[in-house]
């Protein structure tokens, strides 16, 4: 008979109640969070089995914007945990009826939920929730703010990967301008002593961004021969406001990876990509489905980073 594990020993340094991004976490909270979703991939055999450490919590995922992969990444990861989970759609919400966004989640809240998932297109979003609510709130993307838990499941798959991430090279390609993932990888790798490049149009990428740390880069070609990973970010046309470069194709010649360009790189270049995939812009079918590619290994290794995340977050607010 199978054993039921019913808690998970925390002994390396966390102490929050909330995760709205990397920016202000350390690299020790950082490797916290990377080493227990290694923990729960043993325990659950990459996700696929069930554990019972958050039984009688209460995770509330509200999602202001669309979401097919994280919002289902984190129900499943908190069912895999033991949680029970409440789905919110806002258009069909008291929120049409005039409710202000802090009463919703007030009015979710009072319900008996422990933990709150939050996506808005408003940068600062999930931090006001913090603010206002007991429930532990982790941050599902905040406008063109953060995206943690994206970031710290691409770190972990380049760690699994390439077997570390110390040392290494990594370019982010793409719309750095609205890219959240962008400025969350950005905070992590930094912090995990990785050097960070950020390469796209000159309209996409903004010249203070180099204030954080980063090398910047117009010509994805000259770069490639010395990076270990790149980042495609998906070109975020919903974000933007006006024209930041003459056409797609034009886009897709100069920074979409094919295999020609990965010929050029480095023989065991990883390729990522946060999704949804443009497929002929940031990247070629060749590319995406080839030996190279770990975008399928990052949605797996969402549903663990997620689940850690909201296993030490139930842990701070004594529900676990």
């Amino acid at each position: 008979m199978t054993e039921t594990i019913t808690d998970i020993e925390i002994t390396a340094p966390w102490g929050e109640r909330h995760l709205l991004g990397l920016e202000h976490l350390s690299a020790q909270q950082i490797l916290t969070i990377l080493n227990l979703a290694d923990r729960f991939h043993e325990l659950t055999e990459g996700a696929s089995k069930k554990l019972q450490v958050l039984n009688g919590t209460v995770v509330a995922n509200l999602f202001f914007e669309n979401s097919t992969r994280t919002k289902t990444s984190f129900n499943i990861a908190a069912r895999r945990l033991g949680a029970d989970t409440v789905d919110f759609s806002a258009s069909r919400s008291s929120l049409s009826k005039g409710e202000t966004f802090v009463d919703t989640a007030l009015t979710i809240e009072a319900m008996g939920v422990d933990l709150v998932v939050c996506r808005h297109r408003t940068p600062g979003a999930p931090h006001l929730l913090a603010r206002k609510l007991k429930a532990g709130v982790l941050n599902a993307g905040d406008g063109t703010h953060e995206h943690p838990t994206q970031a710290l499941l691409d770190m972990l798959t380049i760690r699994q990967r390439l077997g570390r991430i110390e040392g290494l090279t990594v370019a982010l390609v793409g719309d750095i301008r609205h890219s959240r993932v962008a400025r969350s990888n950005i905070h992590g790798l930094l912090k995990l002593g990785a050097k960070v490049i950020v390469c796209g149009p000159a309209t996409l990428v903004p010249k203070a961004i180099a204030k954080l740390g980063v090398e910047i880069a117009y010509n994805l070609d000259e770069i490639l021969p010395r990076v270990d990973c790149v980042n495609l970010l998906r070109v975020q046309f919903e974000r933007q406001r006006g024209a930041f470069f003459p056409s797609i194709a034009e886009y897709a010649h100069l920074f979409g990876m094919n295999g020609e360009r990965i010929r050029k790189g480095k023989e065991n270049l990883l390729v990522l990509a946060p999704g949804p995939i443009n497929r002929g812009v940031e990247l070629t079918p060749e590319v995406a489905d080839g030996p190279n590619s770990a975008i399928l290994t990052q949605v797996s290794n969402g549903l663990l980073i997620r689940m850690a995340c909201l296993y030490l977050l139930a842990k701070k607010v004594g529900k676990s």
